[in-house]
């Protein structure tokens, strides 16, 4: 007698050892899954990364140049460096307004190096962050940096305080972010308030009735102040080579160096009269004011963070508790967004796909066997195969994401088409005149081969992805490990639970 066809006679002998066996998968799948951390997707490494940054609010173009130099020159110290191109007062994006204090840096690293991209960011940003403290950083990976600047995607922790009042909201944004700044793992903290306050203004408040009297229009003193800070379009291009090019017209240097000096800038009117600056305007210095910012018409302020070394799920766990512990007003409604909201909504879509392909999975083997037994048995032993797919990650330290789910309900219809091939051959050894027992068994002992052959191949095909070879293969690992766990586990499932819960279910004729 075969060792298969002892385990098999045993377990439909005896219905507690089946039952006893399906509460240890279950138990070990819970458990499997409590273990894992969450991230909505695989960490990948794409050979570079993206150093976005925020100069204080009023940073001339010039100053903003100065601490980037420096700040270059420490990423091509970095043995890992290849290259790096920097934007300053610009970012990616469809007409995105940018004010000089910002840009980003996007850096290139060497395909043969010792640390992976992880690595050389945490290395960068205990330098940068040593010699240039006034500098707000945040580094983020190459596609998620194109996706946030074209979409505005959020980041990993985004914390949004909602409260109508201005004044609560920048009292209590600053203690969010030192509160969670403490969170091992947690970095790129903005809290909202710094990374959001403009640039200071310089208002020209124009005395229409002064101006008449000097000879002025209001509108040609508002094109000269234009003119002297930005330039205004020549009348008549500059044509070179046959082509047109449109040029601006500045004052000098000199006349926009200062205030003082744009006050006494004279000026000439169409009629031929003169007068300065500061004789037909006044001049306001309006400092830096926080951008005003709303979500469903409700006035908010968001705290952001990225994670280093932290799966998202215990990342936002942490926040959370962090957050708790501050007490604030009940006044203030906290949501938490960025990434995480994402996947919770994608979970979400991703269990209703889950149940749907359960239930038609069933409807398919109901229509196709005519009784409740056969379906039952293939659907338990498919769902409990996730065990497999939950210890897979967990031993290779993988997170539950959404490319692991999707290798779930892969499991299922993997699963599901084992069982069909079972339970197939004991329908025909029960109408050849076998008991049911007997036809069971025979059953499992024709299709053990099929079985075996089609989960190895199986496996075999998912080796390579689970392994991270070739290109893109980091964003379907998870897949791949979780396919080869679960099938792995199938094998044992598909070819005891299965025929023994329909041994149990069916009628014994």
């Amino acid at each position: 007698m075969s060792l298969y066809e002892r385990v098999l006679r045993t377990t439909l002998a005896r219905p507690m050892a089946l039952v006893v066996g399906t509460l240890v998968v279950v138990v070990i799948a819970y458990a499997s899954y409590r273990g894992l951390g969450s991230d909505l997707l695989p960490e990948m490494d794409e050979g570079g990364f993206i150093l976005d940054y925020i100069m204080p609010a009023g940073s001339s173009l010039e100053e903003t140049n100065r601490v980037l130099a420096g700040v270059e020159r420490i990423l091509a110290a970095t043995r890992e460096v290849e290259g790096m191109s920097r934007r300053t007062g610009l970012q990616l994006g469809l007409a995105a307004v940018t004010e000089a204090n910002t840009g980003d840096i996007a850096v290139r690293l060497k395909r043969k190096r010792d640390r992976g991209s992880d690595e050389v960011i945490s290395e960068v940003r205990e330098k940068v962050r040593t010699q240039f403290p006034m500098l707000d950083i945040e580094f983020v990976q190459l596609l998620q940096d194109m996706i946030g600047d074209l979409t505005s995607a959020p980041e990993p922790i985004a914390i949004k305080l909602f409260n109508p009042d201005p004044k609560v909201l920048l009292e209590w944004a600053p203690k969010v972010g030192e509160a969670i700044k403490k969170l091992p793992g947690v970095v790129d903290v903005l809290n909202g308030v710094e990374n959001t306050v403009s640039g200071p203004a310089t208002m020209f408040r124009v005395d229409p009735t002064v101006a008449a009297r000097a000879g002025f229009t209001a509108q040609e003193v508002e094109v000269d102040v234009s003119a002297i800070l930005q330039g205004e379009p020549a009348t008549t291009p500059v044509v070179l080579n046959d082509r047109r090019y449109t040029i601006r017209v500045r004052f000098p240097e000199s006349a926009r160096s200062s205030v003082d000096a744009i006050r006494n800038t004279l000026l000439v009117s169409s009629t031929g009269k003169t007068g300065t600056l500061g004789s037909l305007a006044s001049v306001e210095e309006i400092p830096g004011q926080n951008e005003v910012r709303r979500e469903n018409l409700q006035r908010n302020l968001t705290v952001t963070a990225r994670l280093e070394g932290v799966d998202l799920g215990a990342g936002v766990a942490a926040a959370q508790s962090a957050i708790a512990g501050l007490n604030m007003p009940s006044t203030i409604r906290v949501e938490y967004g960025g990434q995480y909201a994402e996947q919770q909504q994608s979970f979400h879509d991703l269990v209703i796909v889950l149940i749907l392909a359960i239930l038609l999975v069933f409807t398919v083997l109901l229509f196709e066997f005519g009784s409740f037994a056969a379906p039952v048995a293939v659907i338990a032993s498919a769902i409990l195969s996730t065990a497999g797919v939950f210890l897979a990650l967990l031993v290779t330290r993988t997170t539950f994401n959404l490319s692991s789910f999707m290798g779930v309900i892969m499991v299922i219809g993997i699963v599901a088409k084992n069982g069909i091939l079972l339970l197939d051959a004991d329908q025909r050894f029960r109408r050849d005149g076998l008991s049911p027992e007997e036809s069971m068994i025979r059953a499992g002992e024709r299709r053990l081969r099929p079985i075996m052959m089609t989960a190895l191949a199986t496996v075999a095909g998912m080796v390579p992805l689970a392994l991270g070879w070739g290109a893109g293969s980091q964003m379907l690992q998870p897949l791949a490990i979780a396919v080869i766990g679960g099938i792995a586990a199938s094998m044992v499932l598909s070819l005891v639970i299965t025929p023994a819960v329909h041994y149990y279910l069916a009628e014994r004729t």
